[in-house]
C-alpha cells in the first residue's frame, strides 16, 4: 500500500507540473459539457493533483486499521490452547520482523471474524480508481479530434489507433487506467460481497478478500506510474486554440453581469448565439460598456481569480 501511494505521489507531482507549465494558458470551463467560464489549464490540472493528494491522505489513513492484528485468538478468539503471553511476544516479533507498528485487537473474538477493515482499504482504494477513471476521461475528452474533437491538449502518441484509419491515434494510455479502474470498483464488490458473507465467529472468504485487495493496490500502482511516464509528462497544449475558443465563447458575458445587468447579458447572450457574434463586438455595438471597460473586465486575471466588485470601471 505505502508502495501505491508513493506512485500515487509521482503521478501527483507530473500533474504539478503540468499545472504550473499551462498557468497562463486561458480555456473555457465547462459543466454538463457546454460552456461556462473562463478559466486556465493550469487550474484545470492542478484539480488532477489535489484529488491524488487528498486519496493519499485516505490511503494513510485506511493502512493504519490493517495493522491491526488477531494473532493468539486461536481458533475463534478465545485463545484457547494458546500461552497466555502469546499474542504480545508474536506481535513484538512481526513488528520487528516487518518494521510496521503492528498491535493486537482489543477484543479478539471480533477481531477473528469481522472484515471490516479490508472493507474500509477496498473503499478507499475504489475511490482513488474512480476519481483517476475520471481524471482519464477528462484527458481523453480534452485531447479529442484532432480536428472534430475538443482539441484542447495533446496527449503523447504510444502506438497506431486503427488498421484501417491511417494517422489515427487512440488515447490508449487512459483508457489502460480506465479498465484498471473498473477492475478495482469489481473487486470492491467481491470484497462486500466476502465480508457480508461470514457466519458467526469466523469469515471462510478472507482468500478472495486478500486476492482482491492485492490486485487493486498492485494493478493501481502500476496504472498510476504508467499514466504519469508515459501520459502526462508529455501532454502539451493548443494554447492558440484554445485562445480562440475563448474569445469566441459566449460565456465570457457572465463576467459581465455585475456591470451590464443579467438582462442585459443574457440578450447579449442569445444575439451572439444566434448570430455568431462576439460578445466583446456585441457589447461595444450597444454601447454598454466602453472598450477600456471591456479590455479591464475580461483581462484573464478577472476571468479566472475572484475580484473585488468595482461599480463603475475605468
Amino acid at each position: 500500500i505505502l508502495r501505491l501511494i508513493d506512485a500515487m505521489a509521482v503521478l501527483r507531482r507530473s500533474f504539478e507540473r503540468k499545472a504550473e507549465e499551462f498557468a497562463d494558458v486561458l480555456k473555457m470551463g465547462r459543466t454538463q459539457l457546454q460552456d461556462a467560464v473562463p478559466m486556465t489549464l493550469g487550474q484545470e490540472f492542478s484539480t488532477y493533483a489535489v484529488m491524488l493528494g487528498e486519496d493519499e491522505q485516505r490511503l494513510r489513513e485506511a493502512v493504519a486499521l490493517v495493522h491491526e492484528i488477531n494473532l493468539g485468538g486461536t481458533a475463534i478468539g478465545t485463545g484457547i490452547t494458546a500461552h497466555p503471553d502469546y499474542a504480545a511476544r508474536v506481535r513484538e516479533r512481526l513488528s520487528a520482523n516487518t518494521g510496521i507498528e503492528l498491535i493486537t485487537a482489543p477484543n479478539l473474538i471480533e477481531a477473528t471474524q469481522d472484515c471490516g477493515a479490508f472493507v474500509q482499504l477496498s473503499g478507499v482504494l475504489k475511490r482513488v480508481a474512480v476519481k483517476l477513471s475520471k481524471t482519464c476521461n477528462d484527458l481523453r475528452l480534452l485531447s479529442s479530434g484532432p480536428r472534430a474533437g475538443l482539441g484542447e491538449i495533446n496527449l503523447p502518441a504510444m502506438q497506431a489507433g486503427s488498421s484501417i484509419m491511417p494517422g489515427k491515434v487512440n488515447p490508449v494510455i487512459p483508457e489502460v487506467v480506465n479498465q484498471v479502474a473498473f477492475e478495482v470498483i469489481g473487486n470492491d464488490l467481491t470484497i462486500s460481497f466476502a465480508a457480508e458473507g461470514g457466519q458467526l465467529q469466523l469469515n471462510a472468504f478472507e482468500p478472495i478478500i486478500a486476492h482482491s485487495l492485492f490486485k487493486s493496490v498492485t494493478h493501481l500502482r502500476q496504472a498510476c506510474l504508467t499514466l504519469a511516464e508515459r501520459c502526462v509528462d508529455g501532454i502539451t497544449a493548443n494554447r492558440e486554440h484554445l485562445a480562440e475558443l475563448v474569445r469566441n465563447s459566449i460565456g465570457i458575458v457572465t463576467a459581465l453581469n455585475p456591470y451590464i445587468g443579467y438582462r442585459n447579458a443574457t440578450d447579449v447572450a442569445q444575439h451572439a448565439h444566434a448570430t455568431g457574434g462576439s460578445v466583446y463586438r456585441i457589447v461595444l455595438e450597444r454601447g454598454l460598456l466602453t472598450q477600456a471597460q471591456l479590455d479591464h473586465l475580461l483581462r484573464p486575471e478577472a476571468l479566472t481569480t475572484p475580484q473585488p466588485f468595482e461599480p463603475k470601471p475605468l
